[in-house]
């Protein structure tokens, strides 16, 4: 690797442009977590079984096209644009189109084989394959931006500022926008999806994501142009990159590490479109509730930087996960029947969680450092495939077990159709689901990352000085 002295120096552009990226990623991603299953159990009647199914095994597609893609990213030339800007700019439109395909309220009248199948197709399409495309050289651009640690950790807080932004547009509009007060048969007045609301949220959100990503390959700057080692290529072949990952115990343990994480942030998500509406019978309070966690992240923003600087990013990260288990633990023995309760322990939930997700994205730089001094070869774009593929197994273990969990405990999928409320059974066990399974996670984080993950402060600058011996002599 060598630094490109031709071009600009790194800069507030560069973290607002890289900021953007992850905005647009989120105007899809966030969408499908938070309401995605919702649509697909209360407006197409679909069972939430099958929807998290479908969800999960996706992911064994992913096992495919995120790896493919981080082997082309490797393997792409450098243009003038860089190496890993131009796929933004080719697949930003085909991810928003296919986002907006898979919520399609026309077809809730259709068979129930046919939803089903529809689900699959749209949502490979959108997951696997486009989004894959577009986030895997996002990614591992972070590395072709800058070389200096202290400038990852900025593009890493900014990448989560970005997502932030659009889980509370997200988070707040789509909650006020998306549900009818509704007279049950019972007499009850309940908060219900609308499906055709939906599908107009969904058009929004696509144009929006695509006005990010362009912003993103127009601000950014890659700067840090890898040096072209063919042999190295060709003996580094993708068995040789799997052997290489399997003995890599700094890549395992925060691929382990990710999949926690996104089982507890998650699961608090995905559950949020039924504890509001459903447990407290309050759909607009889901809105004020993604402002609280706004205000969580924005103070974990303004102390995880300084923090990780003092102690290490793996250090803060582990108190600040056992303090968010704690949280969920307290809140599931109080059981506050106050809505704004809830959202304020929510709100310390995401501060917890928001420490680790400011320094996430400069964790993977770390590994990226460790692998290229372990195995002689800098694979930026594998190694973020392979940690990609990770977050989406997360993301699959946790829509998974939520509709699993659902189905458990017998939430009626047919209930806005039947014109009835959910049980008072199926109401509690949507309170235990939302705070104990993000308790789990969370715990299970902070484990891996005090026992297995190796790259703590100490280790973290001593490999950073290391590397910029080697870049030298290789100069």
């Amino acid at each position: 690797m060598r630094a490109n002295k031709n071009v600009r120096p790194f800069g507030l552009r560069d973290k607002l442009g890289y900021l953007f990226g992850d905005f647009g990623n989120d105007f899809t991603f966030i969408l499908s977590t938070s309401i995605l299953m919702k649509f697909y159990t209360d407006v197409m009647g679909v069972s939430a079984g099958v929807v998290g199914t479908v969800m999960m095994l996706a992911r064994f597609v992913d096992a495919v096209t995120d790896v493919t893609m981080g082997r082309i990213c490797d393997r792409s030339k450098v243009t003038a644009a860089g190496k890993f800007k131009p796929w933004i700019l080719r697949m930003c439109i085909p991810v928003a189109a296919a986002s907006f395909l898979m919520y399609q309220s026309g077809f809730a009248g259709m068979s129930y084989g046919f939803k089903v199948a529809y689900l699959v197709i749209t949502y490979i399409l959108w997951g696997s394959v486009f989004y894959t495309s577009i986030n895997i050289p996002y990614g591992s651009m972070a590395s072709a931006i800058s070389a200096e640690p202290g400038d990852r950790q900025s593009l890493s807080t900014f990448r989560t500022m970005g997502g932030m932004l659009a889980g509370m547009i997200v988070g707040v509009g789509l909650p006020m926008f998306a549900y009818d007060k509704v007279t049950l048969a019972d007499g009850t007045v309940q908060d219900v999806i609308n499906g055709g609301k939906v599908t107009i949220v969904a058009a929004v959100f696509s144009v929006l994501a695509v006005v990010c990503y362009l912003l993103c390959y127009f601000l950014v700057t890659e700067r840090v142009v890898p040096k072209e080692d063919a042999k190295a290529k060709e003996k580094n072949s993708v068995v040789q990159m799997l052997k290489n990952a399997v003995k890599n115990r700094a890549l395992i343990s925060i691929i382990v590490a990710s999949i926690v994480m996104l089982l507890a942030q998650l699961t608090m998500q995905n559950m949020g479109s039924y504890i509001y509406p459903d447990y407290y019978n309050n759909a607009d309070a889901q809105g004020i509730s993604t402002m609280m966690m706004m205000v969580g992240m924005l103070i974990a923003s303004a102390v995880s930087k300084p923090l990780a600087t003092k102690y290490g990013k793996a250090e803060i990260s582990i108190v600040s996960n056992l303090f968010a288990a704690a949280v969920c633990l307290l809140t599931f023995f109080i059981r506050p029947a106050n809505v704004w309760v809830y959202i304020g322990l929510q709100a310390l939930n995401w501060l917890g969680l928001g420490v680790f997700s400011m320094v996430s994205w400069a964790l993977i730089t770390d590994v990226i450092d460790y692998s290229e001094l372990k195995n002689g070869v800098r694979e930026d774009g594998s190694v973020y495939a392979l940690y990609s593929f990770a977050r989406k197994l997360g993301q699959a273990v946790a829509a998974g077990l939520a509709g699993w969990l659902l189905e458990m405990i017998g939430y009626n999928n047919n209930a806005v159709i039947e014109g009835v409320s959910q049980t008072e059974y199926v109401k509690n066990g949507i309170f235990n689901i939302s705070t104990l399974v993000p308790a789990l996670g969370f715990a299970l984080l902070a484990l891996v990352l005090w026992f297995w993950y190796p790259l703590h402060k100490k280790q973290v600058d001593a490999n950073v000085a290391a590397l910029k011996e080697k870049h030298s002599k290789e100069n």
